[in-house]
């Protein structure tokens, strides 16, 4: 019985994920044949270091914000502190962050000190909000 359930189940989530019956235009708007050339994935900055621009690291992307139209606005970087301890999330602009490749090697620098990241505004995650909220406490840095 388990076993045709499942089946059942798998059969209608195929059905439903079926373009089959959407128009041409709406196939094009949820379907890709190609992968844009210039995409960067997300992985490229999602948990990677931050350094400045004398290859010292200040920090480390622990979120990337998007607006409603899915366009990436914000970083969320924790600087500070010692393996997250101590640590203070601050939000910098998406565009302030760029890529370098060095040796092979792609990384993240941001025209920053972390001086200046320590003194910026420190913000928290909200889970009821489901969103960064200034902090209410204060951090380390």
């Amino acid at each position: 019985m388990k076993l045709l359930t499942l089946a059942a189940t798998a059969a209608l989530a195929l059905s439903l994920l079926s373009t089959a019956s959407l128009p041409a235009e709406a196939k094009e708007e949820v379907l890709m044949t190609t992968v844009p050339a210039s995409g960067i994935p997300v992985s490229e900055f999602y948990k990677q270091s931050i350094y400045d621009s004398h290859d010292n690291k200040i920090g480390d992307v622990n979120d990337v914000l998007l607006d409603k139209n899915g366009q990436v606005s914000a970083v969320i970087l924790g600087v500070g502190g010692l393996l997250g301890i101590g640590e203070k999330n601050v939000a910098v602009p998406f565009k302030a962050i760029q890529i370098t490749e060095k040796g092979g090697n792609r990384y993240l620098v941001m025209e920053a000190n972390k001086d200046a990241l320590k003194a910026a505004t420190g913000y928290t995650y909200d889970r009821t909000k489901r969103a960064w909220v200034p902090s209410t406490t204060k951090q380390p840095g």
